[in-house]
């Protein structure tokens, strides 16, 4: 398999899930400014509208979309529950999780990156943003990950977005359970290792 990424983008999700199933994935790194490959080539030859991730299968199917990739992965190694079992009411939690993440965390921290966004849209872009945030604040009291006592593709994926408040002055100090949740996902020896092949410094 091949991911397609950049360096702390939203597919450090499926490299960090690689690394947790200890999945064997080549890296090749997308310059977002330019679409052009580390490899060679263009890369909206592969994924057209020229974003990040996109997974190249071995059968040569290239999935795009941070949640079908993360779920591809995790049922690969599905011993290692990463991702609850199909049929499972549990795995449909994941589902609900993986999918607010997708649309209101993750698409929530976007206009905050924007440097043509008016103050005003910035302004209620990030009170909306910290509505969903304490949500997860309020749902992680008592609880080492989003679906209780287990790691799964939803730590994952939300460990990621919430690495993205440092460069967009999102202060996740005001989440103690939050800040305490990213602060002990952060030294996974698979975050660790991730990061290190990203070049990731925080």
């Amino acid at each position: 398999m091949k991911l397609f990424y950049s360096p702390g983008a939203c597919s450090f999700a499926p490299h960090l899930t690689a690394h947790e199933l200890g999945l064997p994935v080549e890296l090749d790194r997308v310059d977002m400014a330019t679409k052009q490959l580390a490899s060679g080539g263009d890369y909206r030859a592969i994924q057209p509208l020229g974003y990040v991730p996109a997974l190249q299968l071995d059968s040569g199917l290239v999935l795009t979309e941070v949640v079908a990739i993360l779920q591809y992965l995790a049922d690969q190694r599905p011993e290692a529950g990463l991702m609850p079992v199909f049929g499972s009411e549990e795995r449909y939690v994941a589902l609900q999780w993986l999918n607010f993440i997708a649309t209101e965390v993750h698409k929530g921290f976007s206009p905050l990156f924007s440097r043509q966004i008016q103050p005003e849209a910035r302004e209620q872009a990030h009170k909306t943003l910290l509505t969903r945030l304490a949500r997860l604040n309020e749902h992680l009291t008592g609880k080492d990950f989003v679906l209780g006592n287990r790691l799964t593709v939803v730590d994952v994926y939300l460990f990621t977005v919430l690495r993205w408040s440092t460069f967009v002055q999102v202060d996740l100090s005001a989440f103690a359970e939050l800040d305490r949740y990213v602060a002990a996902l952060r030294t996974r020896p698979s975050v660790v290792a991730a990061m290190a092949a990203e070049g990731i410094k925080r």
